[in-house]
């Protein structure tokens, strides 16, 4: 069997990157949960200490390396945020082709995946592991998906359905980043140019506060997205 050694090497490398993530939270201000920076984050939680992350990744051949690291770093953020915002954090991983499934950290990272994109199937993923182990009334629940934009052309329209219909009612917060190439940056400086899945996220994004997105080019777009989606996020009470 294949030696596990460099995944194990590579998972060790995440660990540091939580860490050194935290330290840096204690010496910067916008990467601080509990700046007063991060006030205007009004969501209002579940009364109770428990919240769950779903990380949703596209990981069709055209996410590479370079794709998967930016994407990682930016769930890094949101797991430190949500760590010191709630007393329990739940990760679940969700990655997705033409089919989705649950799976561990380490598949979710660092295992390949060869086939079509078809987003909409990591939605309802993610929904049917929230009507199984996740109430919304006893969870606070949060989503980050990464993709490069890829979809299968019509699948884009029933993600807006799956959005609308059952999704967004349940989560506290969605983020949506879409990773682009550094040589696609000026093509699409302007938030009305992208993929069918941009546009149909932008539509999601017109009617609910409580969804924002963004696109990432390089490492060093990290830091700004998030601060930039976490300021802009106003009041928001889950529906009953």
């Amino acid at each position: 069997p294949q030696s596990t050694a460099p995944v194990r090497q590579r998972i060790a490398v995440l660990r540091e990157e939580f860490e050194r993530l935290e330290r840096r939270r204690k010496r910067i201000a916008y990467v601080d949960p509990v700046d007063i920076r991060f006030n205007r984050f009004d969501a209002q939680p579940v009364p109770n200490a428990n919240a769950v992350m779903f990380c949703l990744m596209d990981v069709s051949g055209s996410m590479g390396e370079r794709e998967k690291d930016l994407a990682k770093r930016f769930f890094v953020l949101l797991h430190l945020f949500l760590k010191r915002r709630y007393d329990r954090t739940e990760i679940v991983f969700i990655r997705h082709t033409h089919e989705a499934q649950e799976v561990d950290e380490e598949t979710f990272f660092y295992n390949t995946q060869s086939g079509g994109t078809v987003v909409s199937t990591a939605l309802e993923e993610m929904h049917r592991i929230i009507e199984q182990r996740y109430p919304s009334n006893e969870w606070n629940i949060y989503a980050a998906q990464a993709s490069d934009g890829d979809n299968f052309v019509t699948d884009s329209e029933r993600c807006i359905g799956l959005m609308d219909g059952q999704i967004m009612r349940l989560c506290q917060y969605f983020a949506y980043v879409e990773i682009i190439d550094e040589r696609e940056s000026h093509i699409f400086g302007s938030t009305d140019n992208g993929t069918s899945l941009w546009r149909a996220y932008s539509a999601v994004n017109q009617r609910w506060p409580n969804f924002q997105m963004s696109r990432i080019a390089n490492a060093a777009d990290i830091y700004p997205v998030f601060r930039q989606l976490f300021a802009r996020q106003p009041a928001f009470q889950k529906s009953a």
